[in-house]
C-alpha cells in the first residue's frame, strides 16, 4: 500500500507536467510598464474617439470577421431580386474577358480569379471588393479588348467626330487649342491628364469614406465602375479615331493593326527623358476609343460626388473638370464632343445613383461616425406634414443583414430612435444594411453582431 505522501508527490508532479506554463509577466501587468504620461495620453485619445462616436456607432463600423460562414449565412438569408442580375452579368463578362486574354497565361489568370473569389468569401475583404466588382470587371474587360480580332469588330469611324465637331462648334477645337505649344503648357496639360487622372479615384474614395454619410463610398465605387464599363462597351461597338489620327493620317481609313500614339504626351517623355507614355499609348488596348472620353467621365464622376459631399467646394471641382477638358484637347487625345459624351454618361450614372441609392447628406454631421441614421435616395415629396412619422419610425438594424440586395429608397437607423429631419419611410426587411456593398445599401458597414 502506497503512502499518502507518495500519492501527493505524484499528483503534484503530474499537475506540473501537464499544466500550462505561466509567464512571469502577465498581459494585465504590461500597461504598468508604460510610463504614466503615455498611459494618460492613450486614455485621453481613447476617450476623445469614444466621445466622437454616437451611441449608434455600429452604423459606421467595419466588418472584422474572417469566417466564410458569415458569407454563407448572408447568402442563405438573401431574397433574390431582379437587380441581382448584375452579378450574373459581371460574372459572364469576367469569364469572357479571361478566356480571350492570351497573355498572361492560364496560371496568372487563375490566380487573379482565385484571389478575387477569396476576397468575396471573407467578410473582412468582401465589404470592399463587392462594390469594387464593376471596377475590376471594367479593368479586365478593357485589357481584354486588345485580343478581340478585328474581323469580329465593326469598322472604324474616321469622319464622324470631326464632322460633329464642325457642326456643333463651327471648328475643330482640339486643333485650335493644340496649335500653340510650349513647355509650360505641356506640363499644365500633363498634370491632370497623366497624373491626377490616375490618383484622383483613390484620393476621392478616402475622402468620401471619411466625410461622406455611411454608404456613400460603395455607391461611388459602383457608379465609377459601371460608367467606365459602359464607356468601354460604347468604344468597342462604336470605334472612332481621335484627333492625333487626323493629324497623322488625315481622314484616311483606319484599321485595327495601327498602333496608338501618345500625341502631346510625347513631349513629356522627352522633357523628363523617360519612355512612359509613348510605350503605354502605343500599345493601348483601345486605340480607337475616342468616344466617349473616359478621362472626362472619371473627372465628372469625381466632381459630382465630391460636390455632393462638399457643396461649398463645387466651383473647385468644376474648375478641375474644365482643366482636364482643356488638357485633353490640347494633347490631341479627344475632340470636344468626346468630352461632352463622357460627362453626359457620368452624369447619368450619378443622378440615377443619387435618386435611388445615395445616402442623404446631413448638414449637421461632419464625419461618417457622426451619423445616427441614414436615409437613402432623394427625399420624396407629398407627405402630409410628416404624419407618416406616426406610423413609420426608424427601425433598428437587424443583426443578419443582407449585403447582396440592391433594394429601394428608404431610411434606416442603427439601433436608436433618431429624430428624422422630415418624413421617413419604412424599412424593407429584405433591404441591405450590411456594409453598403450594393448601390442601395444604406451604409458601408454591417451592424455589430
Amino acid at each position: 500500500m502506497k503512502s499518502p505522501l507518495y500519492a501527493k508527490l505524484r499528483d503534484d508532479t503530474t499537475q506540473r507536467f501537464f499544466s500550462k506554463s505561466s509567464l512571469p509577466l502577465s498581459w494585465s501587468s504590461l500597461p504598468v510598464l508604460l510610463p504614466h504620461r503615455i498611459r494618460r495620453r492613450l486614455r485621453t485619445a481613447r476617450s476623445k474617439l469614444r466621445s466622437r462616436q454616437s451611441p449608434t456607432s455600429s452604423l459606421a463600423s467595419l466588418e472584422t470577421s474572417f469566417s466564410p460562414a458569415d458569407t454563407l449565412r448572408s447568402l442563405r438569408s438573401h431574397q433574390w431580386s431582379f437587380y441581382d442580375g448584375q452579378y450574373l452579368f459581371l460574372a459572364v463578362l469576367g469569364i469572357f474577358s479571361l478566356s480571350i486574354i492570351e497573355s498572361p497565361g492560364p496560371f496568372a489568370k487563375t490566380f487573379v480569379a482565385t484571389l478575387l473569389m477569396t476576397s468575396l468569401v471573407l467578410p473582412i475583404t468582401r465589404q470592399f471588393f463587392l462594390p469594387f466588382l464593376p471596377i475590376a470587371s471594367w479593368l479586365i474587360f478593357f485589357y481584354a479588348c486588345q485580343f478581340i480580332s478585328g474581323g469580329y469588330r465593326p469598322p472604324i469611324w474616321v469622319r464622324v467626330l470631326p464632322a460633329l465637331e464642325n457642326i456643333l462648334y463651327g471648328a475643330n477645337l482640339s486643333n485650335i487649342l493644340s496649335a500653340h505649344k510650349s513647355t509650360v503648357l505641356d506640363v499644365l496639360a500633363w498634370l491632370p491628364y497623366g497624373i491626377t487622372h490616375f490618383g484622383a479615384p483613390f484620393v476621392c474614395s478616402g475622402i468620401i469614406f471619411i466625410f461622406g454619410p455611411p454608404g456613400t463610398l460603395p455607391v461611388f465605387a459602383r457608379s465609377f465602375g459601371y460608367m467606365n464599363l459602359a464607356g468601354v462597351m460604347i468604344q468597342l461597338f462604336f470605334p472612332c479615331s481621335p484627333p492625333w489620327y487626323e493629324n497623322l493620317y488625315g481622314l484616311a481609313p483606319a484599321d485595327y493593326s495601327m498602333p496608338g500614339s501618345p500625341a502631346g504626351l510625347e513631349a513629356i517623355d522627352k522633357l523628363f527623358g523617360i519612355d512612359l507614355y509613348t510605350s503605354t499609348f502605343t500599345a493601348s488596348p483601345m486605340v480607337f476609343g475616342a468616344f466617349p472620353s473616359l478621362h472626362s467621365g472619371c473627372a465628372t464622376t469625381e466632381a459630382l460626388f465630391m460636390s455632393y459631399v462638399f457643396p461649398r467646394l463645387r466651383p473647385v471641382f468644376v474648375l478641375y473638370t474644365l482643366w482636364l477638358w482643356w488638357a485633353t484637347m490640347y494633347l490631341s487625345h479627344h475632340y470636344a464632343v468626346d468630352l461632352v459624351g463622357g460627362s453626359l454618361l457620368a452624369g447619368t450614372c450619378y443622378f440615377v445613383a443619387k435618386a435611388k441609392y445615395l445616402p442623404r447628406l446631413q448638414n449637421d454631421k461632419a464625419l461618417r461616425w457622426d451619423y445616427d441614421y441614414v436615409e437613402i435616395g432623394e427625399a420624396k415629396e407629398g407627405y402630409a406634414y410628416g404624419l407618416t412619422d406616426l406610423d413609420d419610425d426608424f427601425h433598428p438594424a437587424t443583426t443578419d443583414s443582407d449585403e447582396w440586395t440592391i433594394g429601394s429608397s428608404s431610411s434606416f437607423s442603427s439601433g436608436t430612435r433618431s429624430p428624422p429631419a422630415g418624413a421617413s419611410s419604412p424599412v424593407d426587411d429584405a433591404q441591405s444594411m450590411w456594409e453598403g456593398d450594393t448601390l442601395a445599401s444604406g451604409s458601408d458597414t454591417e451592424a455589430q453582431r
